[in-house]
């Protein structure tokens, strides 16, 4: 199958940070159809060697594992080219369509890895100018939009253009090998699955930190915040993982739906559940791995009297039959104690205690996302003592490291999305009415914290955020994992 990516800020820090080394892993594997041709789109004055010179010079910016040779490099430069647009000009998308209609593919990928502002301009040119075939597929960049009507005016105004299956709105979270493997516990499995309902599941916490700052994304960030770039996306499209009912079968459509349920019952959002259950954190200066480092409000292209929020943690409920009452609890956040991303399943104690256990939380299960992928399963065994007749209980960790038992060399997030793409596969990707419902669920948040005199609260760097989460999740009897 012969393929053309025409990839719109084929020079922006996307491209070379994430979707070019995932092309070449591809290319690397053997898995990138060989009859294949990546056109970088951009604003530069560049020739395809310059380009290809570029693209060679960011790869020694990668991990050494994933560095090119420079005969694997030379293989790989053959499939790139350049073509200089001005994106608002009808006369370069034409030009672009001579440069596409000269190989006729069969397939005609079309990945806006620009600012979502420019995604209608684009898409309309791109209709304009007939490069919106049945043969074509357009991929979506996060964020798409920064409210529910932002969000639809871009969907209505690519759907002009484009039908619902030829548009992959990309979640990268979703292409991970951990959050397969989430999808691959619930439904290739019974042994949770008797389990997986309110009378037996106490709580579930998501949690995705990052020890890094905003390095320099200061500017993007201001006008994004934390609710936006994580949890209105990556975290609740976990709860859904999490929360959804097994689907009919692994047809797109039938994962959509169901996560869609999820979505549309997620508790409404009252004053005061937004008051009580909603915390937003900014950090201020601390110490990460021994090293001082500095607060936001001092990071580049950061207001220093900014009100944006670096962390969230937030309390809601799924109000179906399954999960009526069960807390969820997301926490996301920059400058936190480490990276991690992990779902905790915390199951209800057993209903009558015959031993005399030790201190110590058991009946969980832990799913690691990253940096380590693989299972926790915390049970209570019976403890070593110099007693006779001991009844004392344990806790005991029994490890799955997915990494080993699978090899740490997987195929990576962009690199499994990508492919997906080319083969017309939507099942990692999300529909319009899944990010709708998403931003219906979020704007509340949004629209409270407009109106919150109190903005967010300061943090250490270095810390797990603000103590007012850790509150919040002890309101119900409960902890975060890491304060157990």
């Amino acid at each position: 199958m012969s393929f053309d990516l025409v990839l719109f800020g084929g020079t922006g820090d996307l491209a070379w940070r994430k979707l070019m080394p995932a092309l070449f892993q591809a290319f690397r594997h053997g898995t990138l159809p060989p009859d294949g041709r990546i056109i970088g789109v951009g604003r530069d004055d560049l020739c395809a060697e310059q380009y290809r010179s570029l693209i060679r010079a960011r790869f020694d910016k990668v991990e050494l594992a994933k560095r090119p040779t420079e005969e694997e490099f030379t293989r790989f430069a053959a499939l790139l080219e350049f073509v200089r647009m001005d994106l608002s000009g009808t006369q370069d998308y034409l030009r672009l369509r001579e440069t596409l209609s000269g190989r006729q593919a069969d397939t005609v990928l079309i990945y806006l890895a620009t600012a979502p502002n420019l995604f209608t301009t684009v898409c309309e040119q791109l209709a304009l100018c007939g490069l919106n075939s049945a043969s074509t597929r357009i991929v979506l960049e996060k964020p798409l939009g920064h409210d529910l009507a932002s969000n639809r005016a871009i969907n209505e105004s690519v759907r002009r253009g484009f039908s619902e299956k030829q548009i992959f709105r990309i979640d990268h979270y979703l292409g991970k090998p951990a959050v397969q493997n989430l999808f691959a516990l619930r439904f290739g499995n019974s042994l949770f699955e008797p389990l997986w309902r309110r009378e037996h599941i106490a709580n579930i916490q998501i949690t995705i930190a990052e020890d890094l700052g905003v390095e320099k994304r200061g500017a993007f960030y201001e006008t994004t915040g934390a609710l936006r770039d994580m949890v209105q996306n990556h975290a609740l499209q976990l709860l859904c993982a999490i929360g959804m009912e097994p689907p009919i079968n692994a047809h797109a459509d039938a994962i959509r739906d169901e996560k869609l349920k999820v979505l549309r019952s997620l508790k409404p959002w009252t004053p005061e559940t937004l008051a009580q259950n909603v915390i937003r954190g900014q950090y201020a200066g601390g110490t990460i791995a021994g090293a001082a480092v500095e607060a936001y409000r001092a990071e580049t292209g950061v207001s220093p009297n900014s009100q944006t929020e670096t962390f969230v943690a937030l309390r809601t409920e799924i109000s179906n039959w399954r999960w009526a009452g069960v807390p969820f609890y997301i926490r996301t956040g920059k400058r936190l104690a480490g990276r991690d991303a992990r779902i905790v399943v915390n199951f209800r104690q057993t209903p009558h205690a015959i031993f005399s256990s030790q201190t110590g939380m058991a009946n969980r299960l832990v799913i690691n996302l990253q940096p380590k992928d693989g299972l926790e399963l915390h049970l209570m065994a019976q403890g070593q003592s110099n007693r006779r007749n001991s009844q004392t209980l344990a806790p005991v960790q029994l490890d799955l490291d997915f990494d080993k038992r699978f090899g740490s060399e997987r195929v990576g997030a962009y690199e499994r999305l990508l492919l997906d793409v080319i083969d017309d596969r939507l099942n990692l990707f999300v529909r319009s009415d899944e990010q709708e419902e998403a931003w219906r669920w979020v704007e509340p948040i949004l629209d409270y914290w407009s109106h919150d005199p109190q903005g967010p609260r300061p943090y250490a760097a270095g810390s797990w955020g603000p103590s007012a989460s850790s509150a919040m999740i002890a309101r119900d009897g409960f902890c975060w994992f890491e304060e157990t």
